[in-house]
């Protein structure tokens, strides 16, 4: 009983936690502080994790799935801008 208390209390402050980065991403865009690129590319990992929840039979396959993708889109953004400094 006492465990189900405390596990509501971390989702709920797990909850709270993404309210307050999402606000904050808000209102550093609305100021001017971030480029619209970096929330396009944040925004990448969600995006990709609900169209996959919805194509794939489970949503635990669409979480894994998520993962590996943004693993390999990650390896490729630093390839990518490896070789683009070492060209200029």
């Amino acid at each position: 009983m006492l465990l189900n208390i405390f596990l509501y209390i971390v989702i709920s402050l797990i909850g709270l936690a993404l309210l307050v980065m999402v606000a904050s991403g808000v209102r550093s865009l609305l100021f001017g502080k971030i480029k619209t690129i970096s929330i396009a590319f944040m925004a990448v990992p969600p995006v990709l994790f609900l169209i996959l929840g919805l194509a794939l039979p489970t949503w635990t396959d669409a979480g894994i799935m998520t993962i590996v993708i943004s693993l390999v889109l990650t390896l490729l953004a630093l390839l990518v801008s490896g070789i683009k400094n070492l060209v200029s």
